[in-house]
């Protein structure tokens, strides 16, 4: 019983990290930056959409809140939006060769070494879509960054690929930003 009660009382003393203590630096630091949030935003879709990387960051909820702080701040939607579009594009198609260059050697390699339910739903997936599968897991969670690397594992041909990765990436990069920079400017005028 002691040990329960210490182990209670040491949680109760970690402290915790809230997507607020993430979202207001970065969104803080685009207004103040206007010209770096290009930038910014496509290294953080590079993230979100990077093998493994995209496990630990929650970069979904922060980007649409740079919707908002886009119009806020008069940020040029287009140059952001294309350069959270090549970000992600960038990030899946380097997932994608990691794949390709390891094959079944990446079944390995954490996450997906200690989460094979991740493999086996990505290969139903990826066998039942085919190429759409790379357009369609876009838009789901973990499938985003585990997707390209099956891709690249099952060898689905490059040019299938790219095709299939950089229109989800456009429309995925709008579906993200546009609301929030819409609604942003329909409240603010």
């Amino acid at each position: 019983m002691r040990f329960v009660r210490s182990l209670r009382e040491s949680h109760e003393e970690t402290p915790r990290v809230d997507l607020e203590t993430i979202t207001n630096p970065i969104l803080g630091f685009i207004r103040d930056n206007q010209a770096y949030a290009p930038l910014i935003v496509g290294l953080m879709t590079f993230g979100e959409s990077f093998a493994f990387i995209s496990l630990v960051l929650p970069m979904v909820t922060i980007l649409v809140a740079v919707g908002f702080a886009l119009a806020a701040a008069d940020i040029t939607f287009w140059q952001v939006w294309l350069s959270a579009a090549a970000g992600a594009v960038l990030s899946a198609w380097i997932s994608y060769e990691i794949g390709h260059k390891a094959k079944k050697r990446a079944y390995g390699i954490w996450p997906l070494s200690t989460k094979p339910e991740l493999i086996d739903r990505g290969e139903r997936f990826f066998q039942r879509f085919g190429p759409w599968a790379m357009f369609l897991g876009r838009f789901f969670g973990p499938t985003r960054a585990v997707l390209p690397l099956i891709a690249g594992i099952f060898l689905m041909p490059r040019v299938l690929f790219q095709v299939a990765n950089m229109a989800s990436a456009s429309v995925w990069a709008f579906a993200l930003l546009a609301p929030g920079a819409g609604l942003a400017r329909y409240l603010l005028w």
